[in-house]
């Protein structure tokens, strides 16, 4: 195990395009820590130059002790996992986990004792004789693990493993993977545009943007803290609710006036006094779309679409031209057409910068 540190690393391709800008933090020995971010954020070619398969431009890798700019893929003690299962189908189970150790000359006594540790561990020990194609998915990528197991590195690295498989297929191998990291303790890097495996998987979160890292934090903080407008809409299913408007502050508590009649009730937001007036992009998050007495409401919206899931209902809303989102509970479900009353509870809302997307921070939000 080891532990990983990117300084001021950079990547800068031929036609000048910026894939990595900057990028400084550490994977501490033993951690899971997810990258996350939208298609062309530099999230994969972080996790590439960890496994140099990507020449760094500027600034220092360290794995351990050692600076790995210009080591070998080969030489680095890592792993990777990719989204193809990339498995070798004229060969069996055992074959494809034993294969990397071969090339490697390993005794074949190691390879054998590594492969059946591994295999109990995916618990593959039951199917070792058969072929990739008599696999289903969720197997075929604990094969894929498996091999990366065996090679016991230093360090994991997961690009976007679970991304073809099925819904289903996919939450059991999230439980895999985290019950193999506690049992393990190895350090893992792990790529995905999935927010929802990134909340779930990671111990701590590197949100990523055009090359750029917007906020590192564990799940919790940067859902309920996000830095920006961009860390708070794209960690959370569903998206929070963003409207833009004008604070007040009136002897009642403050109030949010976003144009074409609509004013939120706000209560002690706890806003600074200085804020009064100020445009801002208000984010409310569905879960604080509450159902109200018409005398308590804060926003009375018409329902417009309604997704019961189950255990909770998501009702798309329309306020004005603003589209919202609340995550109601089932007990009522309303109806389409229907005007929802609803509050926001006292410090439940966020106040963003319009011009530069920053999250202002007050005593409340």
């Amino acid at each position: 195990m080891a532990q990983v540190r990117f300084d001021a690393v950079r990547k800068v391709y031929p036609n000048g395009y910026v894939g990595v800008a900057g990028a400084s933090f550490e994977v501490a020995d033993g951690e899971l820590l997810v990258l996350v971010g939208p298609s062309g954020c530099g999230k994969s070619t972080l996790l590439r130059m960890v496994a140099g398969l990507e020449a760094i431009s500027d600034g220092t890798l360290t794995i351990g002790d050692r600076v790995v700019n210009d080591v070998a893929p080969k030489d680095r003690d890592i792993a990777m996992v990719f989204q193809s299962y990339a498995l070798y189908p004229h060969m069996s189970v055992a074959e494809n986990l034993a294969f990397g150790l071969k090339l490697r000359g390993q005794a074949k006594a190691d390879i054998a004792a590594r492969v059946a540790e591994a295999a109990q561990v995916l618990e593959l020990d039951k199917v070792l004789d058969r072929k990739p194609g008599q696999l289903s998915g969720g197997q075929r990528q604990r094969v894929a693990l498996g091999r990366a197991l065996v090679r016991q590195p230093q360090v994991f690295l997961l690009d976007e493993p679970l991304s073809n498989l099925d819904a289903k297929l996919r939450s059991g191998m999230r439980v895999e993977i985290a019950r193999l990291h506690r049992k393990l303790g190895t350090t893992m890097i792990y790529v995905t545009h999935d927010q929802i495996e990134a909340m779930t998987l990671g111990q701590r979160i590197v949100v990523l943007k055009d090359g750029q890292i917007q906020q590192i934090d564990t799940p919790m903080a940067l859902y309920e803290q996000p830095a920006n407008l961009f860390v708070a809409t794209f960690l959370g299913s569903p998206a929070m609710n963003v409207l833009r408007g004008t604070l007040a502050q009136t002897a009642a508590g403050w109030r949010f006036d976003a144009g074409e009649g609509i004013t939120l009730a706000l209560g002690d937001a706890g806003f600074p006094a200085g804020w009064d007036g100020r445009t801002v992009d208000l984010g409310i998050r569905p879960e604080h779309l509450l159902p109200a007495s018409e005398a308590e409401a804060s926003l009375s919206p018409v329902v417009e679409v309604v997704e019961p899931v189950g255990s909770e209902v998501f009702v798309n809303l329309r306020l004005g031209s603003h589209a919202l989102i609340a995550r109601l509970p089932p007990d009522r479900v309303p109806v389409p057409g229907e005007t929802l009353p609803l509050s926001i509870p006292a410090g439940r809302v966020h106040a963003f910068d319009v011009e530069t997307g920053a999250r202002l921070v007050s005593s409340a939000c």
